[in-house]
């Protein structure tokens, strides 16, 4: 598909999408009798309000500095574990079970541990951000190493490369798309951990100006701050998804 042909349908799925958010904004108030959802026209005035207040940006500032620790933290660890049980088949036939049975919790249910643990604030936050992120990163990195095509590592031997050069040169280049896969997802994961963690047990931060609207049912507010957040994280998902894409199709010419 031309690059052409990839934007005019993300303008009409963004169209779409417009046209179905300002229909059911007419109808939720006909329908329940309230007013709970802004239109787009009043959200993005909103928004530019927001954008523009200085207030704004000390929370916008401390969500991102939460999401970056945490996602450093899920990265690492992820990468880590994941190596570690790609590295043996034992260990990945005990750990891959356990990283699904623990993938499998809802994590909110684990919060009031993480409060005990970590305390109210930054701490709490990033360590709940980083729960969401490890396991998918971790699953994904692998399931790399474990379908790596035996041909490389062969093929290394006999040309008589150390652990390092194996690693260096072989495992992590061939690893390489599978593991970004990987961080992709744990990266919008890692974001909504973040956001959860700051709407539960936080004075700063764009999950605390949520949950303070909800409770003072500021409509405009919510509206703007979660348009705020989708515009950032599908920005996002669309730049890594673009280097997900390259990265993959790059595997089929270096073999």
């Amino acid at each position: 598909m031309s690059k052409r042909r990839r934007a005019v349908n993300a303008a009409l799925l963004i169209g779409g999408l417009v046209v179905v958010w300002q229909v059911v904004s007419w109808l939720v108030p006909w329908l329940t009798g309230a007013n709970a959802l802004a239109s787009p026209a009043e959200t993005l005035r909103f928004t530019y309000g927001l954008l523009a207040s200085p207030s704004f940006y000390p929370h916008a500032g401390e969500t991102a500095r939460a999401f970056a620790i945490a996602l450093i933290f899920a990265v690492s660890l992820g990468v880590s574990i994941g190596t570690a049980l790609g590295a043996s088949r034992f260990a990945g036939e005990v750990g891959e079970p356990i990283l699904v049975g623990i993938y499998s919790i809802p994590k909110i249910t684990l919060y009031p541990i993480v409060l005990l643990a970590f305390g109210i604030g930054m701490p709490a936050k990033v360590a709940f951000g980083a729960m969401h992120g490890i396991v998918p990163i971790a699953i994904f990195t692998m399931g790399a190493l474990r379908n790596l095509n035996p041909v490389f590592l062969k093929t290394a031997r006999v040309q008589r490369m150390s652990r390092w050069q194996i690693a260096s040169r072989v495992l992590f280049p061939a690893s390489v798309p599978e593991v970004f896969t990987g961080f992709r997802i744990g990266f919008s994961l890692t974001l909504i951990g973040t956001l959860l963690g700051e709407m539960f047990a936080s004075q700063r931060g764009l999950g605390y100006l949520l949950m303070q609207a909800i409770g003072l049912h500021n409509i405009r507010m919510i509206t703007a701050v979660t348009f705020i957040l989708v515009c950032v994280a599908v920005t996002a998902s669309a730049v890594l998804w673009a280097v997900d894409r390259r990265l993959h199709r790059r595997i089929p010419a270096e073999g």
